[in-house]
């Protein structure tokens, strides 16, 4: 079946099964491999992408559900080549470590920053509980997110 929706700004018309996942959508057949495969049941994060600007989990959507929304995927943060402040964020304070799970983290945290842009400890460690890192404590992203909401406090 053919869909049509919006991704990272760029309107897409794409033909997919009715069982393709999203995940499967995004990695395979556009080659947006930011978004990972972790776990496959939702419990990891890794596959975080936003859907009209909500954090999803893309290898529990559907790619069928996506026809007429907009999808944005880390690939498609930044502008003009650059990097989007919270990506400098996470590499400034080192919370990428492997990078497996960092994408997930950090389409999350833009979902919380936009949702509350000057979330405490506690509630960032609360919204990003879906994410799961296996090389840290966890310390770096937090700092991570603090930090690009400080610098987006600057901004306004």
């Amino acid at each position: 079946m053919r869909i049509e929706f919006t991704l990272n700004g760029r309107r897409r018309r794409v033909d997919v099964e009715p069982n393709q996942l999203l995940l499967n959508l995004l990695r395979d057949e556009l080659g947006l491999t930011g978004a990972k495969y972790g776990c496959g049941i939702g419990v990891c994060g890794a596959c975080t992408v936003l859907l009209d600007g909500e954090p999803v989990l893309s290898c529990l959507i559907l790619a069928v559900e996506v026809d007429g929304k907009t999808v944005e995927t880390v690939e498609g943060l930044g502008e003009g080549g650059g990097l989007d402040p919270v990506q400098e964020a996470f590499i400034e304070t080192g919370a990428i470590q492997c990078g497996f799970c960092t994408p997930g983290f950090i389409m999350a945290a833009k979902a919380l920053l936009k949702e509350n842009p000057e979330p405490t400890e506690r509630e960032i460690r609360e919204y990003l509980k879906g994410n799961l890192c296996r090389c840290t404590g966890y310390v770096n992203i937090v700092k991570a997110v603090k930090l690009a909401a400080e610098r987006a406090k600057h901004l306004t």
